[in-house]
């Protein structure tokens, strides 16, 4: 027994082995490991490169679009000296214009009759578990309304645009920007709720809320991570953090400058709140980067999505650039991302409105000095986004797709057939595991539409125009009855409420 004893021993001491029998496995393992070494970089390129789009939009909303409104104006007042030579008073896209200024103004006076530091006192006087539930309620009454909203401003717009001589089928211009308006009020006052939240939670003493919100970060990476993912699943994710980091931005920014107005504008007290707001920041982008890399890892997808991904946002900023464009790129942003920069940008000019008094013609030479600064900051920021963006474009190579002839769905006929009913210009490249590849996506026709670009669903009712809808080939008869793949130029925010794209 001894001797057995000591020849396992010796047997355990002195086994060897060979990794290079299973070369293949600890290869795989090897570059997982690079992939989640990766991944932080790719993703905060795309998070840097996302947050600068929602930034073009949002400021879009301060600077050119009151010029845009004021040009649609003045068209509108000067048209007898022009006569009726064209059809329609103005064009579709001043009619937008319009229309985006007009709820504006009506929701931002709407506002005044909320009481902000009724809300505050109201919000501090609850108890630290009661404010961890209403903030967890609000960000998921955010996210939902936020998935309805631009689909009513939409509504809205193609209502006030549709050419009249088609079959009446909506309820009217008035009712539709009754609702845009109500949209618009509502969730002003939501993100109010949660920016004075917020304070609160800056402004208690032992941090505790703080710190219970923050870990609420913590509890979606419980939520994500074992869930199943693919590329697309992981595109409208990224598109929701890219959202739900600059909306955080924001708030921080409204809560700064209602605490700073209450402290006299004493810059000293921006240093109290400035470790506070490191660390919201700080735990945004680590749940970000946590939460992306095991996804990325339990999924088999490398790092090198988030480069398409990032072409895919940038196509949508190129083609809004065309001349044939089929939508504002502020409202492409909205569909793309769910971000809605309308409610935002409201309750942004209500704060600061209320934070800063503008008395005295000096005051009045800062605002417009101001004014000028941030049209200066959207033209640079818009010039150097499409630079950018045409560079990624052309890496992809998807720059042929720019001037495809494109087709959308013919009136009266749901969308999701349509997903089975087109013609390959390109031909579709396919995997071993039969999934679509994502630089060599599917090219719609369309008829007497030169140089346009390619749609998503969410577009089409916007850009429907009339016509036959074109056969299909007996090759494809098959493809019906199965879930077609999406591709990433036609994903929107189908999934701001969860990771499921049907």
């Amino acid at each position: 027994t001894d001797l057995s004893l000591l020849r396992f021993i010796s047997a355990e001491l002195t086994r060897g082995y060979f990794l290079e029998h299973n070369e293949a496995k600890y290869t795989e393992r090897r570059e997982r490991v690079y992939t989640c070494m990766r991944i932080p970089k790719e993703l905060e390129k795309l998070m840097f490169f996302g947050i600068f789009l929602c930034l073009d939009a949002f400021l879009y909303v301060f600077t050119l679009l009151p010029l845009r409104v004021f040009l649609a104006m003045f068209r509108f007042i000067t048209l007898p000296c022009y006569g009726l030579r064209d059809r329609r008073l103005l064009q579709p896209a001043q009619v937008c214009d319009m229309l985006k200024g007009v709820i504006l103004v009506i929701c931002y006076f709407m506002m005044h009759y909320v009481d902000y530091s009724m809300m505050y006192h109201l919000i501090r006087g609850q108890s630290v578990i009661k404010l961890y539930i209403i903030y967890n309620m609000l960000e998921v009454a955010d996210r939902l309304i936020s998935s309805f909203g631009q689909d009513i401003l939409d509504a809205l717009y193609w209502t006030a645009t549709e050419p009249k001589e088609r079959k009446r089928a909506h309820i009217g211009v008035i009712p539709h920007f009754f609702m845009a308006v109500l949209y618009v009020f509502l969730h002003a006052i939501l993100i109010m709720v949660q920016a004075t939240t917020l304070n609160v939670a800056f402004n208690s003493h032992n941090k505790s809320l703080l710190t219970i919100m923050m870990s609420n970060n913590f509890v979606e990476i419980k939520g994500s991570v074992f869930k199943k993912f693919e590329k697309n699943n992981l595109f409208q994710m990224s598109n929701s953090d890219i959202k739900e980091r600059f909306t955080n931005y924001v708030l921080l920014l409204i809560v700064c400058l209602r605490n700073m107005e209450q402290f006299s504008w004493n810059p000293d007290h921006l240093w109290v709140l400035f470790p506070d707001v490191c660390m919201v920041v700080a735990s945004e982008i680590a749940v970000d980067i946590v939460k992306h890399a095991f996804i990325t890892k339990f999924n088999d997808i490398t790092a090198d999505v988030y480069s398409e991904y990032r072409a895919s946002l940038a196509f949508d900023l190129v083609s809004s650039r065309q001349k044939n464009a089929y939508t504002d790129y502020s409202d492409s942003v909205s569909r793309r991302m769910g971000f809605i920069p309308l409610p935002l940008a409201v309750l942004l000019i209500r704060v600061v409105t209320s934070s800063i008094k503008v008395q005295g013609v000096l005051a009045y030479v800062c605002v417009v000095l101001f004014y000028c600064g941030l049209i200066s900051l959207k033209v640079l920021n818009s010039i150097v986004l499409l630079g950018k963006s045409c560079q990624y474009v052309k890496e992809a190579k998807m720059e042929e797709k720019l001037f495809n002839p494109v087709m959308t769905a013919t009136p009266g006929k749901p969308a999701g057939k349509q997903q089975g009913t087109f013609k390959s210009t390109q031909g579709i490249s396919t995997d071993e595991n039969g999934s679509t590849s994502v630089t060599n996506q599917p090219v719609h026709q369309k008829e007497n539409m030169p140089s346009l670009l390619v749609t998503s669903n969410s577009d089409q009712f916007l850009t429907t125009p009339d016509g036959e809808e074109k056969d299909i080939s007996q090759d494809s008869s098959e493809l019906k009855h199965r879930s077609a793949k999406k591709d990433l130029l036609e994903i929107d925010r189908f999934t701001i409420c969860g990771n499921r794209i049907d």
